[in-house]
């Protein structure tokens, strides 16, 4: 691209903004997008600002150069990157405070983000107050705010000997940032000030640059709290305190910092609580919401020593926090409850792991009071006459509630809940209040002793089947589910059972009320399959009236998941009629849609994935009892060879519909997983059919699909078919893989073929290395480890690992063991620098341990065999400006050579990944 004119800038900026015309703001659009990826665009920007001719253009400006300086750096020499430096410093030198926040933001993020990658400009702090102090101290206070933000930017790649080089730095100047901070609150009373004022502590507090010992004579802690007293404050300035000091506390915690400063901010923040009291009173909500916060924070601050002490038998004066928080729980919003809850999640989970009846005796008064809030909180509006919805924040509040009970219910002991709950029930309470308790009571309900409880049960569940109909839709619904978690508890008393079946096949006919019902009934059955068998035919009904009562496709599935749990321990001659007819009604709504020439609707009766997912549900949990007599097969296989024929006339219809043929594969899956080894009679026909399906669409379903039949069906009288499927199917895969970007843009293919790969190696390995496929996917494996997919790479992962693994115990002299070993030998050294190098620059953190593992083998497997192919390795990888030292590569070889540890391997990587980010 040519250097544009200045001019032709301003006509594209004008274009974008001004003109109405939608085709001239996209190619506007895409134009400036072009001069910013271009040389020029760091002289045009640089000029743009110079002129100040109006926002747009000095807003394009500013960020064109932030993101240039964040991503393009390189591409100035470095005299260059020194003009750049000054030029941006007289740009922010000049912003006035009525100059618009973005453009200021964009323009101290150009700054920093050059400060951080210029190691030769030291002590950049002080340089910065020196230039800005008493000229414009509020742009000062913007770049002071931005720069310990950016030091951990993905986008920079600083690398973590930059980063802790400047994290010193900022330590070191951390004094004279406070004296120009306290000078900023004596010379300027504005809350813009003030805001800008807390915002730059709590940077610089959040990279812990902050002095903790010389808090208390910190004049922005007082700032903050002094904020936070004050009732009139503005809510931007109450959020920016309460960040303030939730950063603080954070930092608090962890560090030991000694009695007296610890005291000292508990005492100043548990003091807010009459702030926090005027806040509710005069419905203040954001300002209650940052007091929650600030309760919580402390909370969670002090917990490990609350714990500590208690379980002494003393008491911590941090326990009040605690209090604080349940006031706050108290609230009537449950949005400022919500807040709480990281606090309740933890303080179980510390009780939990020391499991000293005397600590939790002493935090059952809190998770009391704390369970009737909720009890509260989860009530319904008193006119809505439907569900909550999923999706919906009332939805989403009450999920997270009966996951917090399930959590903290054990302090003070399900049964009791469970009692405090039905105590409710017996009042003649406003239908919400009956609903809640029943909710409360769904939560403790899987953890009740079915042996142990005959008071409360079994009078909840008489009461639920004897409800009135025109009671009210949520409270049934709540009821239907209470009875599906109470299925333990029924599976120990049979008698409740037959009842119980026939009050959940009624509701079905509701069709608020039929997903739940649905679900209980799996939940039921599954849990009673030998006493559910008995009354199998309740439930055959159901099923057959699936279509009748219009359900959905997952209320299906899951009623056919309920009759294939109700069937499973029927005799086998009549568990395989009724597997048959139930599989067969299924396949005869299929072989209908497939005879017509109807268009597929997604979710509806034109939709083939209606039946295909119920035919998948009753093969899915369908759980056979072993056979008195072997020989006369599995129950389950006739239904099988009936389904088949038509799941690939399916397959052939829809071979190009991406969703249906990924469930038609599900389908089988599960159609051969239930039915085991006895599936191997179909897999002739399976190996036939899914090469040509796989040649008109690479579908990676069929890959997977491939994998499913090696693991479940692989072995020695197996193998032929098996090494035919895979021979078809593996040259188009790689092939669709080799393309520029084939990995990218197929992740998914990169995930089943390697998982396929995975259940060959596991099986039938002799046969997959004689193949000649194992050398070819090794090959691919060592471009694909740099693809930052997790499913694709942990697939990859998993691969490599077995093979490496098999190479380790195989012994040398047999045909298996010389191949695994004569392939790590070829691809040995391209694969350790391909790991190494993903690790340092592609992947992300959490994908490391994967890696290690595999690593672990391959560094085991070269001290085996006198090759050090790490040594080798780590001089070639790339020497930027965020790099590994000579001396942190010599070190990372000398711990990776000798790690025996999986957990030792990852953290080798994840710390010397850092070194390059």
């Amino acid at each position: 691209m040519e250097a544009p004119s200045i001019d032709t800038v301003y006509q594209a900026i004008s274009a974008l903004y001004d003109n109405p015309n939608v085709n001239e703001k996209e190619k506007a659009s895409i134009w400036l997008g072009d001069v910013q990826k271009s040389i020029h665009s760091w002289k045009v920007a640089d000029e743009l600002l110079h002129q100040k001719k109006n926002f747009q253009a000095c807003y394009f400006a500013a960020q064109t150069m932030r993101s240039k300086v964040q991503h393009n750096l390189s591409e100035l020499p470095d005299d260059a990157v020194i003009s750049l430096r000054d030029s941006l410093i007289l740009h922010l030198e000049s912003v006035s405070p009525d100059v618009n926040s973005a453009i200021l933001t964009q323009l101290s993020l150009a700054l920093a983000d050059l400060a951080l990658q210029m190691p030769t400009w030291q002590n950049c702090v002080s340089d910065l107050i020196k230039i800005f102090s008493n000229k414009n101290n509020f742009a000062l206070l913007e770049i002071l705010t931005v720069l310990p933000q950016e030091i951990d930017s993905s986008s920079l790649k600083l690398g973590d000997n930059r980063r802790e080089q400047i994290k010193l730095d900022l330590r070191g100047n951390s004094p004279i940032v406070v004296i120009f901070l306290k000078d900023c609150i004596n010379s300027s009373q504005t809350s813009n000030i003030a805001l800008k004022i807390i915002r730059c502590m709590t940077s610089w507090t959040q990279v812990k640059a902050i002095n903790l010992q010389e808090l208390a004579q910190n004049p922005v802690v007082g700032l903050c709290v002094q904020v936070l007293r004050d009732y009139n404050t503005h809510n931007s300035l109450h959020e920016a305190a309460t960040d303030c000091m939730c950063a603080i506390l954070d930092c608090l915690e962890q560090n030991n910092n000694g009695d007296e400063v610890e005291r000292m901010l508990f005492d100043s923040l548990s003091a807010l609580e009459e702030s926090y009291h005027l806040a509710v009173a005069h419905e203040e909500e954001e300002k209650a919401a940052n007091l929650a916060r600030l309760f919580t924070e402390l909370g969670e601050t002090f917990l490990e020593r609350i714990i500590i002490s208690t379980a002494n038998g003393q008491g911590h004066f941090a326990m009040r926090s605690l209090e604080l928080a349940l006031v706050c729980v108290g609230h009537h919003d449950y949005e400022i409850a919500e807040i709480t809850f990281n606090l309740w999640y933890r303080l179980s989970e510390e009780v939990y792991q020391r499991d000293y009846q005397q600590l939790t005796d002493a935090f059952k008064p809190h998770i009391e009071r704390l369970i009737e809030a909720l009890a509260r909180h989860c009530q319904c509006e008193p006119d809505d006459q439907s569900l909550p919805e999923e999706g919906d924040e009332f939805y989403d509040f009450r999920v997270k509630v009966y996951e917090l009970i399930k959590d903290v219910v054990f302090i003070v002991g399900s049964s009791s809940v469970f009692r405090k709950m039905f105590s409710v029930l017996q009042a003649n309470l406003p239908w919400e209040q009956t609903e809640a308790a029943l909710f409360i009571m769904q939560a403790v309900a899987k953890n009740i002793l079915p042996r142990e409880e005959y008071d409360f049960v079994p009078k909840v569940i008489e009461a639920i089947l004897s409800m009135p109909e025109d009671s009210h839709l949520a409270v049934m619904n709540t009821c239907i589910q209470l009875l599906g978690e109470l299925c333990d508890w029924i599976e120990k008393h049979p008698q409740c059972l037959e009842p119980c079946l026939r009050f959940l096949v009624r509701s079905l006919v509701q069709p608020k009320l039929a997903n739940a019902a649905a679900v209980a009934l799996q939940n039921i059955c599954k849990a009673c399959r030998s006493e559910a068998s008995c009354h199998a035919a309740l439930v055959v009904e159901a099923a057959r009236a699936a279509d009748q009562l219009a359900l959905p496709i997952h209320t299906a599935s899951t009623l056919m998941r309920a009759l294939a749990a109700a069937i499973s321990r029927l005799p086998h001659d009549q568990l395989c009629s009724a597997m048959r007819e139930s599989v067969g009604v299924q396949l005869a709504g299929l072989s209908a849609l497939l005879e017509s020439n109807t268009e597929l609707r997604k979710g509806s009766p034109t939709d083939p994935v209606l039946w295909l997912d119920r035919v998948a549900a009753l093969f899915r949990d369908v759980d056979v009892a072993p056979p008195s007599d072997p020989s006369k097969g599995h129950p389950c296989m006739p239904a099988f060879k009936d389904a088949w024929p038509v799941l690939h006339r399916t397959m052939q219809k829809y071979v190009r519909e991406g969703r249906v043929m990924e469930r038609v594969c599900r389908c089988v899956r599960f159609c051969v997983r239930g039915t085991g080894r006895d599936a191997a009679e179909l897999l002739p026909a399976l190996a036939t059919s899914l090469p040509p399906l796989y040649a008109i669409y690479q579908h990676s379903c069929l890959l997977y699909l491939t994998g499913v039949l090696a693991d479940a069906l692989g072995g020695p009288l197996s193998a032929p078919p098996l090494a035919h499927l895979l021979h078809a199917l593996l040259p188009p895969a790689l092939e669709l893989l080799g393309k520029p970007d084939g990995l990218k843009d197929n992740p998914d293919t990169v995930d089943d073929l390697y998982r396929l790969c995975v259940r060959y190696l596991q099986r039938i390995p002799l046969q997959f290395v004689e193949s000649g496929c194992c050398t070819a996917v090794v090959s691919c494996g060592v471009k694909a480890a740099r693809l930052d997919h997790r499913d694709a790479s942990c697939s990859l992962m998993s691969f490599l690992y077995d093979l490496l693994r098999l190479a380790h115990e195989s012994d040398p002299a047999t045909p298996l063991g010389s191949q695994i070993n004569a392939i790590v030998s070829d691809y040995g050294e391209a694969l350790t620098y391909a790991l190494l190098e993903a690790s340092a620059l592609y992947l992300h953190a959490y994908m490391l341990s994967e890696v290690g593992k595999v690593l672990l083998e391959l560094v085991d497997w070269q001290r085996r065999h006198g090759v050090d192919w790490v040594a080798a390795a780590l001089p070639r990888l790339p020497r930027g400006r965020a790099h590994a030292t000579e001396q942190q590569c010599w070190q990372f070889h000398q711990y990776a050579v000798k790690a025996v540890k999986c957990k030792e391997a990852t953290r080798l990587l994840r710390d010397f990944a850092r070194l390059y980010r």
